[in-house]
């Protein structure tokens, strides 16, 4: 009889050979993570590791929940809903971090614990409804976009509301039954210096901050940009590739 460890993965074989992949992607993230927060004066507590698992399979979440990572991000819901339900004995918090449809709000309400993506008005009510429907209370974020020409009532190429609209879409949330105002999120440009961008984004925070003093999270940085987003106060970080490898066609 094949051995198994406590995640239920075989001792050898393919399972394992998966699961050592994975911790050694994690050391890798984490050791950057403490040389980052070391850079900016900063404690590796204030910093939330979400693994962003699109494209790979719930066995793969399973193996990060046994190696202590408890934060799942996904970013499609015809993705994630099936792998949340698949890995509901886990103890895990649940970050929708895509674009996210108003159609597809109330089925993401059913089992997100955090939305990331909360960019417009018409989606703040949508994902209150789903909440309500639910009886859960959602954690939402605005997401704020980066681009340096975005006018007011946009919204950017790579989601989020202009800064000029986010107090407004802010104070929605707070005051929408079965939410609550977490704080904000946003993507890096692509192609530009990601440093400016998480400085106007910490900027935009501290504004929030000022009538939403709880909403402290500042959802910044992937694989790529880490380094730069906690240098600029990052709280959560999104990271799929560097902890995953490359991403896989099919979920199986």
């Amino acid at each position: 009889m094949t051995d198994r460890d406590h995640t239920g993965a075989d001792a050898d074989g393919p399972a394992a050979e998966r699961r050592a992949e994975i911790a050694e992607g994690l050391a890798a993230v984490r050791a950057r993570i403490a040389a980052a927060c070391a850079a900016a004066g900063r404690s590796e507590d204030e910093i939330t590791l979400i693994a962003v698992t699109k494209t790979f399979p719930s066995s793969d979440v399973r193996l990060l929940a046994g190696l202590g990572v408890t934060e799942v991000g996904e970013n499609r819901d015809q993705e994630a809903r099936p792998k949340a339900a698949d890995c509901a004995d886990l103890p895990l918090t649940w970050h929708f971090v895509g674009r996210l449809q108003t159609n597809k709000a109330r089925a993401v309400a059913g089992y997100a614990d955090v939305v990331h993506s909360v960019d417009r008005p018409r989606l703040v009510t949508a994902l209150a409804d789903g909440a309500a429907r639910t009886g859960r209370t959602l954690r939402c974020l605005v997401q704020v976009s980066l681009d340096e020409a975005g006018k007011k009532g946009e919204v950017g190429e790579r989601g989020g509301a202009v800064p000029g609209d986010v107090p407004e879409l802010a104070d929605q949330i707070a005051a929408a039954p079965g939410l609550e105002l977490g704080g904000v999120m946003a993507v890096a440009p692509l192609g530009a210096d990601p440093l400016p961008a998480f400085d106007r984004l910490a900027e935009t925070a501290a504004r929030m901050r000022r009538n939403h003093p709880d909403a402290r999270i500042v959802s910044a940085g992937m694989s790529g940009d880490l380094e730069q987003a906690i240098a600029c106060g990052a709280t959560h970080l999104r990271i799929g590739t560097a902890l995953l490898g490359g991403r896989r066609a099919i979920v199986r």
